[in-house]
């Protein structure tokens, strides 16, 4: 089973579109959908960069289903499952499969602290009752708890779990992840790490789940044509204009407050509402400014180009 030739390239870490009331804002993910498809980049929904953690079950089963409904042909859709309730992400996984989801995302259950043992099994059973492909996704940050690389390697040899997605920040685990799961058809390896993007490729991983995807797609697939024809310099100069971006929103803030960030300039850009789902809540109309301000300096700076529709 070659599951290299599906899963890969640029898959985007949505955000939730909602409206003022807390809703689920259908017209924006459509908006967004084309958006990302303009670009070949693949939607991932119900992801920590979507505030999963904030959304109940009902909202997170909605947004799976209008994912469904305007999921553009030919593009492959991503859904978390992630929750501290294996039932619960059972169920979801359940919904994402019977609404035309390819693959589902699972983090630990971040309450408790595990043992390898009760990690491994904890995917096991996971994967023994969901009725399609596993993702095991790695994210220290929220979970609290790093999964060791020969338990994934270990349950990469089940055919149910088809990659890993990995953002956890540590040079020597990209390194060796790529040295285990690089050559293998039936595994793959996405980078989760923004800021290594440009380097995980060029050794090797088959795809980027970048947050600052949501804004601009393009830039990471154009690192990926760059690699692919050779030019590691210009995926690299695309690096460091990644990177930028990403500190207009993310640098100086706590995780919540750079989803909000984030979405602020996805309005700028009238892709979606700036609205966020408690307990975060927005920073100052000030941070506002100073932060649509800084965007548009990055994107003179880059000779950026992004087009989208014009109307939230």
């Amino acid at each position: 089973m070659n599951n290299k030739i599906k899963y890969k390239g640029v898959v985007v870490p949505v955000v939730t579109p909602l409206t003022v009331d807390f809703k689920l804002d259908e017209p924006a993910i459509e908006k967004m959908f084309n958006h990302f498809h303009k670009h070949h980049a693949m939607p991932f929904i119900n992801g920590t960069t979507g505030e999963s953690a904030s959304l109940n079950l009902n909202l997170k089963k909605d947004y799976i289903k209008a994912a469904g409904k305007f999921k553009i042909a030919g593009d492959v859709l991503y859904a978390g499952i992630s929750s501290n309730c294996l039932e619960e992400s059972i169920e979801l996984a359940k919904t994402s499969f019977d609404s035309g989801v390819d693959a589902v995302a699972a983090t630990l259950p971040s309450h408790y602290h595990l043992s390898t043992d009760q990690m491994r099994k904890y995917f096991e059973q996971l994967a023994e009752q969901v009725p399609g492909p596993v993702i095991i996704y790695n994210i220290p940050v929220t979970t609290h708890m790093s999964i060791p690389l020969e338990v994934i390697d270990e349950l990469s040899r089940d055919e149910r779990f088809i990659g890993t997605k990995d953002s956890e920040r540590n040079e020597e685990r990209l390194q060796q992840s790529l040295e285990l799961w690089s050559g293998r058809e039936d595994f793959c390896h996405f980078m989760g790490w923004a800021g290594k993007s440009a380097e995980a490729l060029i050794n090797g991983s088959d795809g980027l789940i970048p947050s600052t995807g949501n804004i601009c797609p393009g830039i990471y697939d154009d690192m990926i044509k760059a690699i692919y024809a050779g030019d590691h310099d210009e995926a690299f100069r695309l690096q460091k204009l990644s990177d930028a971006l990403g500190n207009v929103y993310q640098n100086g803030k706590l995780l919540g407050e750079s989803l909000w960030a984030l979405k602020v300039l996805m309005q700028e850009l009238y892709l979606c509402n700036e609205y966020i789902m408690p307990p975060l809540r927005a920073l100052s109309a000030a941070d506002k400014n100073k932060l649509i301000k800084n965007f548009h300096q990055i994107v003179d700076q880059g000779n950026l180009i992004i087009k989208t529709d014009t109307n939230v």
